[in-house]
């Protein structure tokens, strides 16, 4: 939901450090991968209660993200560094519910209610993109440039961030945060799921 409004807010400064770091030889994929696993680092951080520094990967992580599109934009962007892109993306949403999981037992139900969520936003957006492209359907370019259809939602990928953020420094309350955030994201899912019927539907007709 807040994806477009931070790309014009961190667009103009990212792009300009991704034009420098691909005139220096760095390559989109590098970052992607150099930000995988950098943001792996956040399970063994969180799994031994180090959130604050745990913080700081996960932030991290989505400035190399941020990055990799930059210096994709400053070349010629390619389908297979896309691909790369929303794995390394998929893995990385997936590794810090993990991570939670392995720093106590309270919150191991939790985390996988919230995995399990993420399964359904994902799915939904991935899924939602395949027909997409089986239609012909345009992405309208509000959250940047990219590879392939992105679909609006209520969670999406600076939501998840801030979810994050909060659940690092709350982590006392992770069950509770991981629940209710968890309920936004199956809501996320349904809504695409239904907004996918009516787009089909209409070209029906």
């Amino acid at each position: 939901m807040l994806d477009p409004l931070l790309r014009r807010l961190v667009d103009p400064p990212l792009n300009r450090a991704g034009a420098w770091l691909a005139d220096h030889g760095l390559t989109a994929n590098q970052a992607t991968l150099a930000g995988l696993v950098v943001g792996l680092l956040a399970v063994p951080l969180l799994a031994y209660g180090n959130y604050i520094a745990a913080l700081v990967v996960i932030l991290l992580n989505r400035l190399l993200d941020g990055l990799d599109g930059a210096i994709a934009r400053r070349g010629r962007p390619t389908a297979f560094g896309g691909y790369l892109d929303i794995v390394c993306d998929m893995t990385f949403y997936a590794a810090v519910p993990l991570g939670f999981a392995l720093a106590g037992a309270d919150n191991a139900v939790w985390a996988t209610l919230l995995l399990t969520s993420f399964m359904c936003t994902s799915t939904s957006f991935l899924g939602r993109a395949v027909m997409a492209a089986q239609r012909g359907e345009p992405d309208d370019g509000a959250r940047g440039r990219k590879s392939f259809f992105h679909s609006a939602g209520l969670i999406e990928g600076t939501e998840t961030v801030m979810a994050f953020v909060v659940f690092c420094l709350f982590p006392g309350f992770f069950p509770w945060l991981a629940a209710a955030f968890a309920v936004l994201c199956f809501w996320t899912a349904g809504a695409r799921v239904l907004e996918a019927f009516g787009a089909d539907s209409e070209s029906d007709h």
